[in-house]
């Protein structure tokens, strides 16, 4: 079976934040748009819609996007959200599963095919390692929901190959373009739609000098974790202002995606 109407839901990682391409509105692309074009390419009235926007946390995520998803009438549902919430000081882990429990029964009530996602390993990271107990409790209060409600889980934990640098961007915060292309085939492939799609090539990391890594772990921290601290402290977030990219569904052609 086909799928005719995908709307997708979350933050940055579902806006396609990491993976630029200037002709797109908000100048992304992204796993999402990646697999919109397969979709299309099997369907002539297939339409996409992507509601996500950067920065949102999981509550606003399911007060603002939900009800314009339902009213979409999708046969697709993506949702990505908790991450901007995990990597708060603090959060109340059950509180937050039991706010996206009640999101996801929406969701599902539509019939569409839904499909959640788990956070990633941060184990091969130092900066995020600290939080890898708080992650993986998350996960079993996600993979709880999705069974509840019959949804369809992306294990992001267990796609080790993430804990290659070379999937992501300079920020070390979102995907790069390849991580973003890994995604849109793991979509596929759980969503048992045939596809030709390749793994990107991964892009050299030079051997550096351990003064030089210093230095390059200083900018990072001047131009990407400082900047994500600052807005946190100032309750201000990188989407302010950002209107979702496809707020309805459009024909993936009027785009140019793919």
């Amino acid at each position: 079976m086909g799928f005719h109407r995908y709307v997708a839901l979350g933050d940055s990682f579902t806006e396609g934040v990491g993976d630029p391409d200037p002709s797109r509105p908000n100048g992304l692309r992204g796993w999402a748009d990646r697999v919109a074009a397969v979709l299309a390419a099997r369907e002539p009235d297939f339409g996409y819609a992507n509601l996500a926007i950067r920065g949102r946390k999981l509550l606003p995520i399911l007060a603002e996007q939900v009800d314009p998803a339902v009213a979409l009438e999708p046969d697709l549902v993506t949702i990505y959200a908790g991450a901007n919430d995990i990597l708060r000081p603090k959060v109340d882990l059950d509180a937050l599963a039991a706010s996206y429990d009640e999101g996801l029964a929406r969701l599902a009530a539509t019939g569409a095919r839904l499909l959640v996602w788990t956070a990633f390993d941060p184990g091969g990271s130092a900066t995020y390692r600290l939080l890898r107990g708080r992650f993986a409790l998350y996960n079993e209060l996600v993979r709880e929901a999705a069974d509840r409600h019959g949804a369809t889980v992306v294990d992001f934990w267990r796609l080790k190959e993430y804990r290659d640098w070379r999937y992501w961007d300079d920020d070390r915060m979102h995907m790069g373009p390849a991580g973003h292309q890994r995604m849109a085939i793991e979509v596929l492939d759980l969503l048992g739609v045939e596809h030709d799609l390749q793994p990107l090539p991964l892009r050299e990391l030079p051997v550096v000098s351990r003064r030089e890594q210093a230095r390059t772990h200083a900018e990072w921290l001047r131009t990407s974790a400082a900047p994500w601290v600052h807005r946190r402290l100032t309750g201000r977030s990188s989407g302010d202002g950002l209107s979702p990219r496809y707020p309805a569904l459009s024909p993936v052609h009027d785009h140019g995606l793919g």
